[in-house]
């Protein structure tokens, strides 16, 4: 038979996953003994070249189910079920995908947002696949794989260090042009010893001006609240700064946001999707796995003069 599509493998990688911990390469001969691949399916490669097929639909099984909360990430690299999993697991299921797991508010949550960042996207998206351009679906493809690599970030990022993630922040200021150089970001960082403020980075390479900054790791469900902005802003105000960047990787509550608003300094707050979108844009932690060039008719060339 041919290589099960995603949702198909759902059940099956979520069963592994209830055995203990696995990877995916540690479930890729199961799947495949399970639905009788070839040797030849086995060993079938992405168009990129770069994985395997089966390899790949695993992991988006597997990161959907992850979504909602069946399946979780005890180190990094590793997944098992959650005790939602184990549950669902007991219930016999026929199968499970993207309907079963839209019954979860977090995930439907998620596969909207996933799919749209306004609501005539939205729209679009929920529309017969018939009526879509091709073109459309290649946006919405690059949405999906995008929406992907912001949870994987994050969810690296919460595996590492307060340490990993303070280096983390300098190589992302340094890449979007801040601190001069990378050394001299880094002796800056996560060094003032301030009350508050995590560390100090020039805003230019003269040093002319210099942003002070709060780097935060949150639980995703963990808002960050109006008195821990205040908190910050009130260390602003003892160093006589004027601006300042709060980062994190989860969100801030809408007081939070408003607070900021009506400072006389500039303060900025950043929460992890806008940290994943700029890590993402800079090169910060990802990197290139696959470059398309499409062409379009060069109307000019085929046009005649009189």
């Amino acid at each position: 038979m041919s290589i099960p599509d995603y949702q198909t493998l759902m059940l099956s990688v979520l069963r592994l996953a209830a055995e203990g911990e696995k990877r995916v390469a540690d479930v890729e001969g199961p799947i495949a003994d399970e639905f009788q691949l070839s040797e030849e399916e086995r060993q079938e490669l992405l168009p990129s070249g770069r994985q395997r097929l089966l390899a790949n639909r695993i992991h988006w099984a597997k990161f959907y189910m992850s979504k909602a909360g069946l399946v979780a990430s005890p180190r990094r690299g590793r997944f098992i079920a959650s005790e939602a999993g184990r549950q669902l697991l007991a219930s016999n299921p026929t199968r499970i995908d993207v309907n079963t797991l839209l019954q979860v508010p977090s995930f439907r949550e998620f596969y909207e947002a996933d799919r749209s960042s306004a609501s005539t996207e939205r729209v679009e998206a929920e529309a017969p696949k018939e009526v879509r351009t091709p073109e459309e679906d290649i946006d919405a493809a690059y949405r999906t794989v995008t929406s992907a690599l912001r949870a994987d970030l994050l969810e690296r990022i919460a595996q590492n260090t307060p340490d990993f993630f303070e280096q983390l922040i300098v190589d992302l200021l340094v890449a979007m042009g801040y601190g001069g150089s990378h050394m001299s970001a880094a002796t800056q960082l996560g060094r003032s010893g301030d009350g508050g403020v995590d560390g100090v980075i020039n805003e230019d390479r003269l040093g002319l001006d210099r942003v002070y900054v709060q780097a935060k790791r949150y639980a995703p469900t963990s808002a960050v609240g109006r008195p821990d902005i205040q908190a910050f802003v009130g260390s602003l105000v003892g160093l006589g700064a004027t601006k300042g960047v709060f980062v994190t990787t989860s969100t801030y509550s809408s007081q939070a946001r408003e607070f900021v608003r009506h400072l006389t300094q500039r303060v900025i707050l950043i929460d992890g999707q806008e940290l994943a979108d700029l890590m993402i844009e800079h090169g910060v932690g990802v990197r290139t796995s696959r470059t398309i060039e499409f062409k379009r008719l060069d109307e000019d060339f085929f046009s005649e003069e009189d």
